[in-house]
């Protein structure tokens, strides 16, 4: 899977981080960013639910091109 974040949209709110805490985290500032190694999701089933709990719907999961 592909994850993107708009990061003009973040008002790091934090949703991303407290549902999928392996795969998003917060910088210095609050905002969202992936974690390192964690682009495309790691496998983890709770992205695109941390994706819909975004407020501001500032995360984008789409299927990966091959």
């Amino acid at each position: 899977m592909r994850i993107s974040i708009d990061t003009g949209a973040c008002i790091g709110a934090g949703q991303c981080a407290l549902t999928a805490p392996e795969v998003f985290t917060q910088d210095d500032d609050g905002f969202s960013e992936l974690m390192p190694g964690r682009e495309d999701g790691a496998g983890s089933p709770l992205v695109r639910e941390a994706a819909r709990a975004c407020p501001v719907s500032a995360i984008s999961v789409s299927a990966r091109e091959t």
